[in-house]
């Protein structure tokens, strides 16, 4: 895939795009700025599997189910998503705004033996180009653009008919004001001081409210929560810091 100009309308926040592009180069150290994407990976590819599993009636024993679907990963970073979505047998495009993040996440696919379409490009410029796909990842992304109502009705208007899309952010809570953003940036250290804005953070209704009127079964929030007696996440009953969320296209609608 060739990379293509931004629309007039972008999704890009040029400030989170350099901050992020400043830290390409530590997207696949285990101990470095992105560690805590590292711990919460497991979570988040048990319930991406579990999800396409039921949606797209592929048998759970095979090693690699999901041969054949099509799927996005938009915002993919160092591709810490797309690298175990390939292994599970999805035909991978990951696309995201910076062009130092797509470097460093080819790099790595290239030297793991994986073929990964990487491309730096944008939602608005794939949905201009008629791209259609099986699945989106969604996966903590939306927090970061310009406008997330029109991101978000560009990504799922990209699903084919019978696709699904998972969408996770972080909820605007003050529950999510001392954790995820007072608690891991400025006292436990786990990311850089800035990575989030609390009034950037999404709460499910408002997610759902960018979708209305439009043919899609939206269902969630599925609650995620770090435990930390094991240091691990965990889904939970509890949505009001970390939650996903799932949009299902109908099997035959009219494109948005």
């Amino acid at each position: 895939m060739t990379a293509a100009p931004a629309s007039a309308r972008s999704s890009i926040d040029p400030e989170e795009v350099a901050r992020f592009s400043a830290m390409a180069d530590d997207w696949w150290k285990m101990d470095g700025k992105f560690a805590p994407l590292h711990r919460f990976n497991p979570v988040r590819l048990a319930f991406i599997r579990e999800t396409a599993l039921a949606r797209f009636g592929r048998d759970p024993k095979s090693r690699a189910p999901f041969k054949g679907i099509r799927l996005l990963d938009i915002g993919c970073g160092g591709g810490l998503l797309s690298e175990p979505m390939t292994r599970m047998g999805f035909a991978v495009t990951g696309v995201d705004a910076s062009e130092r993040n797509i470097g460093a996440a080819r790099a790595h696919a290239e030297s793991q033996g994986l073929t990964i379409d990487y491309c730096a490009t944008t939602a608005e410029a794939l949905l201009a180009q008629g791209e259609q796909f099986d699945m989106i990842l969604n996966m903590e992304v939306i927090e970061h653009v310009a406008e997330p109502g029109a991101f978000l009705r560009d990504t799922a208007a990209m699903l084919k008919p019978g696709g699904l899309m998972i969408v996770a952010t972080l909820n605007r809570t003050l529950k999510a004001l001392a954790l995820a953003k007072i608690g891991a940036e400025y006292v436990l250290r786990w990311m850089p001081a800035g990575t989030h804005d609390w009034n950037k953070f999404l709460k499910p209704e408002e997610l759902r409210g960018y979708l209305q009127g439009a043919t899609f079964q939206v269902e969630g929030p599925f609650g995620v929560a770090f435990d930390p007696l094991s240091w691990t996440w965990n889904r939970s009953s509890d949505s009001k810091v970390n939650y996903m969320m799932t949009v299902a296209r109908d099997r035959a609608v009219e494109p948005l």
